[in-house]
């Protein structure tokens, strides 16, 4: 049996991930035309994305577990397969009911695929500086995926049409498991755990204040990233075209600071997981007090987005870690709690807009990253004292 090559594992693991994230985030830059192609309002046509992330969140503990036993690569295509198949469907949707299933049905496979992917890549090398590399590089997918997918699928949906901007995502999936079947190996499960085994890592203190510590911090930075372009339009006061050229500047500064977690995660974890929330707290500060200067906030943004990819790696770094007999579970736990972080982030930015208006809506930020810094600070305190 051929051996799998970890460079290559982990390239063909960043490239599967992005694929997917792209679908899930890219469908956001042709909401518009959606709405216009099948004469449906803007909140419904938001069904494309609410309705992903919610079956995202719910899939989240389930697949991963009832697909843990199975052979990696069977689960790299199923995973690839559905998403290829149902964005075919995407491109020739005659109706918009058939476009929401169209994406309800891989939202369900969205956790199984990225789960496995990162805990792939936890076991790619042999001293953890190579491990929390690869884990960084995932996350690169992770961040690009997010960045990238939304503006490509906005400009062909206007200069060529909504067909062809589905089909974007369509041949990334399909480019992504044409690659996999060609050269990924068959990897089966060495030492599959029981069930029941890896549902009783939940019983774990550290696995608990690990998973609340991921979701504050995760409710911090997207729940004020839902109202980011409002926040520099309205109270900063940039024209749409540069809050478009921001948002692209701190998506890829995400990347950056993928790249800066995966070396520092690999030499001094825990000064990473206690200075993150630190500096994020630091940073929304600033950008709350920054509303006179738009230079001033626009190197705050770059400089968060920098601190948000390593916040990011780091909140997956520690989850992973508190429970590593039972990573693709923990992984789908993972996911299922910042993807609830995220809506209660929005929810409680969205009570800061109510009250206070979109200058205040980074103050939504602050008590969500407060609590995440104590659940961190528990977690180290779990660590310490050996209650695992």
């Amino acid at each position: 049996m051929k051996k799998v090559n970890n460079k290559t594992l982990a390239l063909i693991l960043t490239m599967g991930v992005f694929s997917i994230l792209n679908t899930e985030m890219g469908i956001v830059g042709v909401i518009p035309y959606v709405s216009e192609r099948f004469s449906v309002s803007i909140p419904d046509a938001g069904l494309l994305v609410s309705g992903f992330a919610l079956v995202v969140a719910l899939a989240g503990p389930t697949m991963p577990l009832l697909f843990s036993k199975i052979n990696r690569k069977k689960v790299m295509l199923l995973s690839l397969g559905v998403f290829s198949l149902c964005n075919v469907v995407s491109v020739f949707a005659p109706t918009f009911e058939i476009l929401v299933a169209a994406r309800v049905i891989p939202a369900a496979f969205h956790p199984l695929y990225v789960s496995m992917a990162m805990a792939l890549a936890q076991h790619t090398g042999a001293a953890p500086e190579e491990r929390a590399k690869s884990s960084a590089q995932v996350f690169i997918g992770v961040s690009a995926g997010m960045v990238v997918g939304a503006p490509i699928a906005g400009m062909l949906a206007d200069y060529i049409s909504f067909p062809a901007a589905m089909s974007f995502f369509a041949a990334v999936t399909i480019a992504v498991f044409v690659l996999s079947v060609i050269a990924i190996p068959s990897m089966p499960v060495k030492e599959p755990l029981s069930y029941g085994k890896q549902i009783a890592v939940l019983k774990r203190p550290v696995v608990l204040v690990s998973l609340l510590a991921a979701g504050a911090i995760n409710a911090a930075m997207f729940g004020f990233y839902s109202f980011m372009a409002e926040f520099l339009g309205s109270s900063i006061g940039l024209g749409a075209a540069l809050v478009s050229a921001l948002l692209l500047v701190y998506g890829l500064s995400n990347v950056v600071g993928n790249i800066i977690a995966g070396k520092t995660l690999g030499r001094a974890p825990y000064k990473t997981m206690i200075v993150g929330p630190l500096l994020l707290i630091l940073l929304y500060v600033l950008l709350l007090v920054s509303e006179a200067n738009d230079l001033f906030a626009a190197v705050v943004v770059v400089l968060l987005g920098i601190v948000v990819g390593v916040a990011n790696t780091t909140d997956q770094f520690m989850v992973s870690r508190s429970a590593p007999d039972a990573p693709d579970f923990i992984n789908g736990l993972f996911l299922t709690t910042t993807n609830l972080g995220t809506t209660i982030g929005t929810s409680v930015c969205g009570l800061f807009i109510s009250d206070w208006g979109i200058s205040f809506s980074v103050g939504g930020t602050i008590p969500c990253l407060i609590l995440g810094f104590v659940f961190v600070l528990l977690r180290m305190k779990c660590v310490r004292v050996g209650v695992l």
